[in-house]
């Protein structure tokens, strides 16, 4: 079966561009304490005893913040290279190769899932099936908690931290989002928008309304 397209360019923008956005980026967790907060509220309200999935974990930062809020927490991401750096980075935990478009988990296996501002180069009509993959891995009761850039436009940028790129990006309208959730039988329980220059939101679901 032949990879989509999408897939194989967001492997290769993310290998390289590895070193340098795992320098840069701090993932919410310096300078923004609403992130941090939402984080926080996701681990206390996930079942003890289950473990949570980091999917586009990227350098293993969240991985990690999320080990240290006491959850049995792994990373998963598209990118060898990411993953890669995440476990030399952070040798303790498990990291693994995959796509958020087909995991390699079993059903009903998580307590949660982090999507931390990484379903931002999936194309909007491929997310309702992302979102049925999420809900066909969480327990019920799992929890979800997924960030993204918000909006409507199709980007197409040719560099990202001063190198070269071909992979598209996807601004996404928060209620269209929490739709395509419910469909796949997630149901939102909190949001938050952050207005400005990029307007980003989060949204806190979990599976079947438990």
């Amino acid at each position: 079966m032949n990879e989509p397209a999408h897939l194989a360019a967001t492997r290769t923008s993310y290998d390289t561009v590895a070193e340098t956005f795992a320098q840069r980026e701090d993932f919410g967790l310096g300078h923004r304490p609403l992130e941090r907060s939402l984080l926080i509220a996701f681990a206390e309200l996930v079942a003890p005893g289950k473990p949570v999935a980091d999917i586009g974990c990227g350098p293993g930062k969240v991985t990690q913040y999320l080990h240290e809020l006491g959850l049995d927490a792994f990373g998963v991401d598209l990118s060898p290279r990411m993953i890669e750096i995440a476990r030399q980075a952070f040798p303790h935990l498990r990291f693994d190769v995959g796509s958020m478009t087909a995991l390699d988990i079993p059903d009903g296996e998580l307590g949660g899932i982090v999507a931390w501002w990484s379903i931002f180069h999936t194309p909007p009509a491929e997310l309702p099936g992302v979102f049925a993959e999420f809900h066909r891995t969480l327990a019920p009761g799992g929890q979800l908690l997924v960030g993204f850039h918000v909006g409507d436009d199709h980007l197409r940028p040719l560099q990202s931290y001063g190198l070269p790129v071909t992979y598209d990006a996807y601004l996404l309208p928060p209620d269209r989002v929490v739709e395509w959730l419910a469909d796949a039988g997630l149901v939102v329980t909190a949001r938050m928008l952050w207005d400005g220059k990029q307007p980003q939101a989060c949204l806190l679901a979990n599976k079947d309304g438990a």
